[in-house]
């Protein structure tokens, strides 16, 4: 949450000067970077070949949802207040229990309360 949060504010920072499509280009190398060498010490070579056309395919597919998601949001964290991006961004998480409804058929159920109501 803390990383999640401090994430937009950094990059905004990190605009400063350039175009939003430097910025993304910029820490998209980076991230590339860091988690390959991130998967270097911990995914198991062996792990590699349980690798489908199934999970390329999907993951994939991801990757293109993920670049479309940034390209917006760099773009708009360019132009605009982190404040109301990152509130608007947050609302991605409907889309996602709606689509995992829709197509993982997962139940939406409300969260359980850990306290008691008092009125």
């Amino acid at each position: 949450m803390i990383f999640a949060g401090a994430t937009s504010v950094i990059a905004k920072l990190g605009l400063t000067g350039i175009s939003a499509e430097l910025g993304l280009t910029v820490r998209t190398a980076m991230v590339f970077l860091l988690v390959m060498g991130f998967a270097v010490f911990v995914v198991p070579t062996n792990e590699i070949a349980a690798l489908t056309r199934q999970n390329v395919f999907w993951l994939g597919l991801s990757a293109v949802a993920t670049t479309l998601s940034w390209m917006f949001y760099y773009k708009a964290l360019k132009d605009g207040e982190v404040s109301k991006i990152a509130l608007i961004d947050k609302g991605s998480v409907i889309v996602a229990v709606l689509l995992a409804f829709i197509i993982l058929k997962e139940q939406i159920t409300p969260a359980p309360s850990s306290a008691p109501h008092s009125f």
